[in-house]
């Protein structure tokens, strides 16, 4: 069976375009011609190249900024009163993404078949996960798709903005802790042992200092593989310890407790757990089912397990705002704002307050974070190169006083 991607005109003279499986290209326009299709053009995807070849370069991996893109592409489209099944299409023919163009032609036949574009992306699991989708058939069950659709975006949108900004901020400090990572090791490698014979000759009589830059390098030159190999070991012991969610939650829970940063970390959280919940909530997504996605897209088991708590305390008959209280977790400023959505019937909006708010003071947070960590490193580096320094040049003093 092969793949061909195919442009044609359906029953009722609209131009269509998507993906068939077939034998051969007569089978595959037999069996667009049997659905009431008349192919204009037809080939087969296989014979593609470069970038033209779906998800060349970047198979089954689809950014969050295209991800974005096409659901305020959707979003707008939608209101501006095209049809879904159109929406889908013009959505697939623009996209950037190859892999998402495929997806959205294969939900775009779904939805021909009867589907809502819910359940057709709901296939698509990987790509679309249960808060997009979930948002999503609240916005068809309520007729207001095409505002859930712009929430659903700008929620998107805040997020990739987010990632960028928090990568933009961490570039000048990781270039710093590479260098000073470098440097250090073209120090202990290359520099200090070729010295080493020098300082052997001066006999036993060093200063502490050399001897303790002389005793390092010796156990980093002599035990390299040992460390090397123990540090993979860490990592993959590390790594299969927060697969298990005991060992997620440690970690979690440790973040936020953090000093310095972790409270940085807690606000970002709280503020993506809001937002999320705030756009399900616009949506028409029941409450319930509300909190238990909203702490799964928080991004932190903490937070996850606590709003499981509060949606079982809301299904004893709780006020949310109670709940959370009563579960802890959950920081004053939430718990005031939903008490005051909850008086005035308009969550959502006060989730979204909450969620602008904690946004702004981690933008502030990220700020002085980065503007102390630079100097950190760069003194943390300065008194390492400081110590070599002194540990080298001290010896040569000292030979210097011994031939005078």
């Amino acid at each position: 069976m092969q793949t061909f991607r195919y442009s044609a005109y359906d029953a009722a003279g609209s131009r269509v375009s998507g993906a068939v499986e077939a034998a051969d290209r007569e089978a595959a326009i037999a069996r667009l011609m049997a659905e009431g299709r008349f192919v204009t053009e037809i080939s087969a995807a296989s014979k593609r190249s470069g970038a033209d070849e779906p998800g060349a370069g970047r198979r089954g991996r689809v950014s969050k900024a295209d991800l974005a893109l096409f659901t305020r592409r959707l979003a707008d489209l939608s209101a501006a009163g095209l049809p879904l099944d159109r929406a889908l299409q013009v959505v697939a023919e623009q996209s950037e993404s190859a892999k998402l163009t495929e997806v959205a032609e294969q939900a775009l036949e779904d939805v021909r078949s009867g589907l809502a574009v819910s359940q057709a992306l709901e296939k698509h699991s990987r790509l679309f996960p249960d808060v997009y989708t979930q948002t999503l058939r609240a916005g068809e069950a309520s007729g207001q798709f095409p505002d859930v659709a712009s929430r659903l975006a700008d929620f998107q949108e805040k997020e990739v903005a987010r990632r960028s900004q928090i990568v933009s901020a961490l570039i000048y400090p990781g270039v710093l802790t590479l260098t000073a990572v470098f440097v250090v090791i073209f120090l202990l490698t290359f520099v200090i042992p070729r010295l080493a014979d020098v300082f052997k000759d001066l006999g036993d009589d060093l200063p502490v200092t050399t001897k303790l830059l002389l005793a390092s390098t010796g156990f980093l030159t002599s035990n390299v593989l040992y460390l090397l190999a123990g540090m993979a070991a860490a990592v993959v012991a590390y790594r299969a310890w927060v697969a298990t969610d005991l060992g997620a939650l440690a970690r979690d829970r440790a973040v936020l407790s953090a000093p310095v940063v972790g409270k940085v970390i807690q606000k970002a959280v709280v503020s993506r757990f809001a937002r999320v919940l705030g756009t399900l909530v616009y949506g028409g997504v029941p409450i319930l089912e509300g909190l238990r996605l909203a702490g799964l897209s928080s991004g932190n088991r903490l937070f996850q397990a606590r709003s499981e708590d509060v949606a079982n305390l809301v299904r004893e008959g709780r006020s949310i705002a109670g709940a959370m209280r009563e579960v802890g977790t959950f920081p004053p400023v939430l718990t005031h704002m939903v008490a005051i959505g909850e008086e005035t019937g308009d969550l959502s909006k006060m989730l979204g307050r909450v969620s602008d708010s904690l946004d702004f003071e981690v933008d502030n947070g990220m700020r002085r974070l980065t503007a102390l960590v630079e100097p950190v490193i760069v003194l943390a580096m300065g008194g390492f190169v400081g110590f070599v320094v002194l540990s080298v040049l001290l010896p040569i003093f000292q030979a210097q006083n011994l031939v005078k």
